[in-house]
């Protein structure tokens, strides 16, 4: 039975779950995929210029017969696309593709590329100025990125989305947001993959009769962490989506912070040097 949108949690009106849009170019099974979303309950969906599948979903969006007021989407800007003129044109033809006249969420996909602050951020408040986008995020960002960005940007960073899982825990990264006001949104929430059969989670998922998943998901919600796992079959996402309703113990959230395994699965040659 799906999920009604009133039980979904939400972080300052981002639900705190979402899907994932990754690596689901095929526009046929993209717009399954998050239409069957929609349909099940997810109302947080993201997507990004690089994914090319803005236009898949905006189809799926379209099919859905969900008033788009009540739909959080998000797209991100590619770093060819960051300078001024770039941010707005892309934005333009984004936004066509997707069939709407605002986003709820606009990231600056990388601290890298085009990307220079001042003249990339300025665009970026034309666009929130305009009512064009409602939130400006950032992601792939470190503490002193988003420092650097409140110098140029009047609007409030309402986000950062970065890798995170229970092999990347981001410690300093949930501590600067919880200071600073902002959501953080994990992408690649279950590595890839990894978190499956891993003897922690494992452990805890028999408890629960849940799944490894469900746990890493649950782990990131009670850190107050967004989560986008993609999911392409309706398994997959009807299985993300139940995650809402496990709740984990204090000794449980302790075990999953102390595994040891530390392993990032993104890591482009462009990635901000403090990663290395």
């Amino acid at each position: 039975m799906p999920i009604k949108q009133e039980d979904v949690p939400r972080a300052d009106g981002m639900p705190v779950l979402g899907l994932g849009t990754w690596q689901n170019d095929d526009h046929e099974q993209c717009t399954e995929s998050v239409r069957r979303a929609l349909a099940l309950g997810y109302r947080h969906v993201d997507t990004a210029q690089i994914y090319r599948n803005e236009a898949a979903v905006g189809d799926a969006i379209e099919q859905a017969s969900i008033p788009r007021e009540d739909i959080f989407l998000a797209t991100k800007v590619w770093i060819r696309n960051l300078s001024y003129e770039d941010v707005l044109g892309s934005t333009q033809a984004s936004l066509e593709r997707l069939g709407t006249d605002y986003l709820d969420l606009l990231y600056v996909h990388w601290p890298s590329g085009a990307y220079e602050p001042a003249d990339t951020l300025a665009a970026f408040d034309d666009l929130y100025e305009k009512n064009i986008i409602r939130h400006v995020g950032v992601s792939n960002f470190e503490p002193e990125h988003i420092d650097e960005t409140r110098d140029h940007l009047d609007a409030p960073v309402f986000a950062n989305q970065v890798e995170m899982h229970p092999f990347l825990p981001q410690t300093e990264l949930r501590e600067y947001a919880q200071t600073s006001d902002i959501e953080l949104v994990a992408y690649s929430p279950l590595a890839r993959g990894d978190v499956l059969g891993d003897e922690t989670l494992a452990e805890i998922a028999d408890r629960h009769e849940a799944t490894e998943a469900q746990v890493a998901l649950a782990w990131l919600r009670e850190n107050d962490v967004t989560a986008i796992p993609k999911a392409t079959g309706e398994a997959h996402i009807r299985e993300n989506l139940e995650s809402l309703s496990l709740e984990l113990e204090t000794d449980e959230l302790e075990a999953i912070d102390a595994i040891s395994t530390r392993e990032r699965k993104v890591q482009p040659e462009f990635a901000p040097d403090s990663w290395e």
